[in-house]
């Protein structure tokens, strides 16, 4: 599971916490980016990861989830990655004024969501 952004990262953390005392033989792997830049690749940003790099982190063989702040992040991650399985969310500016929580909630973006992902992936 990666993320980017301080909400996506808290929300990623307690859904990977969630996944792990339910399912605790599933393996998880917490990706944070600090960088977006490091998502694009080496030939076309100074601080992207080379192919090899990239496909380290984001495997083709296993399911990636992603959760980003930004909805311009998803777009470049599913671009630099077209043989990767991802599955990518941001926010959706949905939603009004309301609690931090809710607005997580109605963009698909909160810890529930997340680990529904996984399930639905792993098809567990």
């Amino acid at each position: 599971m990666a993320c980017c952004g301080d909400t996506p990262t808290l929300e990623i953390l307690a859904a990977v916490s969630i996944l792990r005392k339910h399912l605790p033989d599933l393996k998880i792997r917490v990706i944070n980016v600090v960088d977006l830049m490091k998502l694009q690749p080496s030939t076309e940003h100074p601080h992207g990861l080379t192919e090899l790099e990239y496909d380290s982190l984001f495997t083709r063989t296993n399911t990636s989830s992603s959760a980003f702040m930004d909805t311009m992040a998803g777009p470049s991650v599913d671009l630099r990655a077209p043989n990767h399985k991802l599955h990518v969310r941001g926010y959706t500016e949905e939603g009004t004024i309301t609690t931090p929580f809710d607005m997580r909630v109605q963009n698909d973006l909160d810890r529930f969501h997340l680990v529904q992902d996984v399930v639905d992936e792993c098809r567990i």
